[in-house]
């Protein structure tokens, strides 16, 4: 391929239409993943135990979490709110990870806290660029 084919390909992979269909991708996965994540706490998927056991009504911290992961999640799925839902999610972990894992140990790896810090950093990513263009709140500006 020549060298003049190589960049035109290149412009088209790396463009802008490419860069959001990845950042919406990213949007969705990352929010379905939580929000499997926050019903958890309600007792689906196994529960907080793999046995079922659902976090008791109202009980601090976990409750809170659990429907912080609800609710943000599926905003940040569907696209809407999702700047300042990413944002919640993004502090929500910041909490869990500094309250629950951080005390194990210094580092994610030996404390288990590599999903939190995971959830923490690509939820702030997605606060920053926003949902993309595949978002409900690009047909709600259409």
């Amino acid at each position: 391929m020549s060298t003049t084919g190589t960049t035109a390909l290149r412009a088209r992979l790396t463009g802008p239409a490419v860069s959001g269909a990845v950042l919406s991708a990213v949007r969705v996965v990352v929010g379905f993943l939580f929000l499997c994540h926050g019903l958890q706490g309600f007792g689906l998927f196994g529960g907080v135990d793999t046995m079922g056991t659902a976090v008791p009504v109202g009980s601090w911290p976990g409750w809170y979490a659990s429907v912080i992961g609800v609710v943000g999640g599926a905003l940040v799925l569907v696209g809407l709110f999702t700047r300042p839902a990413a944002l919640v999610c993004s502090g929500a972990m910041a909490y869990a990870y500094f309250t629950v894992h951080q005390p194990l140990a210094v580092l994610p790896l030996q404390n288990m806290g590599e999903q939190a810090v995971l959830f923490c950093w690509v939820f702030l990513l997605i606060a920053a660029l926003g949902p993309g263009p595949f978002a409900l709140s690009a047909l709600r500006r259409r």
